[in-house]
């Protein structure tokens, strides 16, 4: 029947035949633009997950040169002190940067607890307060 349809000119369909062919081109048009859209999104997916290798590349060369950064430390005290002592020293004192960077850490997440938006909410008050108020008078 639609391909009878196409082969009339439109003026000569009747409205049957044009819903008809409607639903069928967006059904037809539905179903592509969601391959469209699967397509695009396994395509955004792959190079999220190549970028994300990637970032985790790049953190694990950060910690090893950090870690030799901290071996250089440790040789370079050395040359003063005995090599035990340069050790000990350099732990201690990425000890006391993890307790600072801990301590810090701790009061901003005090800060941010509860994770209630405390503003938004007097504000909404304050308009439902307004809004009562004009409705009273």
């Amino acid at each position: 029947m639609i391909e009878e349809a196409n082969k009339k000119p439109a003026a000569e369909r009747s409205v049957g035949e044009l819903v008809t062919e409607l639903t069928d081109e967006v059904k037809r048009l539905v179903r592509d633009e969601m391959r469209l859209a699967v397509f695009e999104l396994q395509r955004k997916g792959k190079k999220m997950g190549l970028g994300a290798g990637l970032f985790g590349a790049a953190g694990l060369f950060a910690f090893l040169g950090a870690g030799t950064l901290v071996a250089a430390a440790v040789l370079a005290l050395a040359l003063a002190v005995p090599g035990w002592l340069a050790a000990v020293l350099v732990a201690v004192a990425l000890f006391l940067v993890a307790g600072i960077a801990a301590l810090v850490g701790k009061k901003e997440v005090t800060q941010g607890v509860p994770p209630v938006p405390e503003e938004a909410i007097t504000g909404v008050r304050e308009d439902v307060d307004t809004v009562k108020q004009g409705v009273r008078t």
